[in-house]
């Protein structure tokens, strides 16, 4: 997915996407280039600093994996509106 252009994953949307990881069971990666985290720790997603217009690529293992991955998407998608 695509951060919406003009929105950084600074504090108030990457808390956002972090409570939203944080609700699912499933182990959640994102990535931006070449930097990884873990989509639960609000450390590391500011440490991706992802721009507007960075590719997020998501990653989830477990039992509730796609609907993690469909939350957090649509969660990306809000940042724009």
């Amino acid at each position: 997915m695509r951060l919406p252009d003009g929105v950084a994953l600074h504090a108030r949307p990457a808390g956002l996407f972090v409570r939203t990881a944080a609700g699912f069971k499933s182990r959640i990666t994102v990535a931006a280039g070449e930097k990884r985290s873990d989509a639960k720790s609000i450390l590391g997603v500011l440490a991706l600093g992802a721009e507007g217009g960075t590719t997020l690529v998501l990653t989830a293992e477990g039992e509730d994996a796609g609907l993690a991955v469909a939350a957090l998407t649509a969660c990306v998608g809000a940042f724009a509106e």
